[in-house]
């Protein structure tokens, strides 16, 4: 998820999540592609499996709303079970979107001002500096990146829970990356954070909010933020994996997310993520003036021609115009979402972080194919 977000795209010039480090090295052994299909989507998982992520998996509409559900590899290395069709995943950053739509909707009631201070709604939380509620969900905060100074390779970590406090004094104590509003540089603490807002505002756990603000609203039936310490994932899915101690995989599916809260820790599937990015870009989440600023974007170094807005990235696409969307990583599993305004949309996950920029640009590649093939 959030260690890094690598949004390489050779389809897109020559990530989500050249940007950023690539993801460690997975040591998992390539895998022998099927035979290929004439559909291009299933081609490309299967030449994402080729790579070496155990599985890989899709859920693709097209402007007619024809929805198809590819996999390729296996759900489980240990059983050889089959990756299940829309099987939920661990969806990393793609959490950071369903709280930037949170705080819109507070701005739409008139609970918060997206340029006012964070200091002004939460005193002492950032320790007097001037950083605006936007600057906190466009990442221009300047704010250290909390992931940076934890050793999440190391397994020990596995099942430690942390809280939101612990992640954001860790950023603290460093120095800014840049002045508030100087620049534009990828932190997790920024929805740590904006989390710790929320829950000021509404006097409510942040997990209840996007439960009933978002999830609800949009009708998802199989997403879901997980309670403390649940390191499981309840419906059926397949294995994450990371490597282990001797290089080979490690089934890292349980484990606990909450080094990740605000910023990484929810669960869905591809199918439910669609849903969700098509009703945001299609304004029946948030009124026509909040979604206007969610996409004012600036430029974002996360792969070319990509930009950031409130928690929204824009995708120029190699068939031409834009997708809307995020991306997720984290130890397991990577997603990457990207819709249109005229219907379409498609989600691709694996069952592994990529080990290498070539290996995170075949996954978002893999998206763009399904959308420009649609």
């Amino acid at each position: 998820m959030l260690k890094r977000l690598v949004f390489v795209s050779a389809a897109l010039a020559a990530t989500v999540f050249a940007a950023q480090p690539a993801v460690a090295a997975t040591g998992f052994a390539a895998q022998p592609a099927v035979a290929a299909t004439r559909d291009p989507v299933r081609k490309d998982l299967e030449g994402l499996v080729a790579e070496g992520f155990p599985g890989a998996l899709a859920v693709v509409r097209d402007e007619h709303g024809r929805v198809r559900k590819p996999t390729a590899g296996v759900g489980d290395l240990a059983t050889g079970r089959p990756v299940p069709a829309d099987g939920q995943v661990r969806i990393g950053s793609n959490t950071k979107t369903f709280v930037a739509v949170v705080m819109l909707q507070l701005v739409a009631e008139h609970r918060v001002r997206l340029d006012d201070p964070v200091e002004k709604y939460v005193p002492g939380l950032l320790r007097g500096q001037r950083i605006t509620v936007r600057q906190v969900l466009q990442h221009t905060s300047g704010l250290p990146n909390y992931t940076d100074f934890l050793a999440l390779d190391d397994l020990s970590l596995r099942y430690r829970h942390f809280e939101p406090q612990e992640l954001l004094d860790l950023a603290l104590a460093h120095p800014p990356v840049f002045p508030a509003g100087a620049g534009w540089a990828y932190s997790n603490t920024n929805y740590i954070v904006a989390g710790l807002l929320i829950e000021r505002v509404t006097g409510r756990p942040l997990e209840e909010q996007i439960e009933k603000r978002v999830i609800r609203k949009a009708g998802l039936r199989h997403t879901y933020f997980p309670a403390d310490h649940e390191t499981g994932i309840r419906e059926r899915h397949p294995q994450g994996y990371t490597p282990g101690p001797d290089g080979k995989p490690l089934d890292i599916t349980d484990l606990d997310p909450s080094w990740g809260w605000a910023a990484g820790q929810m669960i869905a599937t591809p199918s439910d993520l669609n849903t969700f990015f098509s009703a945001l870009i299609h304004g029946r989440l948030l009124p026509k003036a909040q979604l206007a600023e969610m996409q004012r974007t600036v430029p974002a170094d996360l792969f070319p021609g990509a930009r950031y807005g409130l928690g929204l990235i824009s995708f120029p696409l190699s068939c031409g115009g834009l997708a809307w969307g995020h991306g997720g990583d984290i130890p397991g599993y990577e997603t990457r979402t990207e819709v249109t305004a005229d219907g379409r949309a498609a989600t691709v996950a694996v069952t592994a972080q990529p080990e290498t920029e070539e290996a995170a640009t075949k996954v978002l590649k893999t998206v763009d194919d399904a959308l420009c093939a649609s």
